[in-house]
């Protein structure tokens, strides 16, 4: 995809992608796609398919999560309002705090920007709690700094005891 010079600055930006109702491989491969065809942005990398375990809700379904960079001129809330329209695209319904979902598409970091509204949240509040969100961010992104939080080299090792597999899938 070509970018369109629209006279805004492009930022980098990580976005996490978890799903597990529904064939969630097909959802976030959907989703990969759905992202590259956003406007005034250009997906530069995927991480691999990791597999873990719910939080909160155990009784539920494995995830399998990925994130992706993106390099886009969308402002924050820009991207995040295409995101939750792809998720509704997806089926996605919020019956209650870490229900299943068909996907779940979250800003993780964007740029060094930090905010905090009833909105938005960057970097998203509990990532770095969060083994399925830092092994693959990790992946694409080694010497990531997350801001007000420290180097992701150090704040993965906080989620070692979470269960977490990396998947051989191309």
């Amino acid at each position: 995809m070509k970018m369109i010079h629209t006279g805004k600055k492009n930022c980098l930006a990580y976005i996490a992608l978890g799903s597990n109702l529904e064939d969630p491989f097909k959802q976030i491969q959907s989703a990969y796609e759905e992202i590259k065809k956003l406007s005034d942005t250009h997906l530069l990398k995927c991480s691999s398919f990791y597999k873990s375990a719910p939080v909160g809700i155990v009784n539920q379904p494995d995830y399998i999560n990925t994130v992706v960079e993106i390099d886009t001129a969308l402002t924050p809330l820009e991207l995040l309002k295409k995101l939750l329209k792809i998720e509704l695209q997806h089926g996605r319904i919020r019956t209650f705090r870490n229900a299943p979902r068909t996907l779940d598409l979250d800003i993780l970091l964007y740029g060094n920007l930090k905010i905090n509204d009833d909105k938005l949240t960057i970097p998203h509040p509990r990532m770095t709690q969060r083994a399925f969100v830092l092994y693959p961010l990790m992946e694409i992104a080694p010497h990531c700094d997350i801001p007000g939080n420290g180097k992701i080299s150090q704040l993965i090792k906080t989620c070692s005891n979470q269960k977490i597999e990396r998947l051989n899938i191309s």
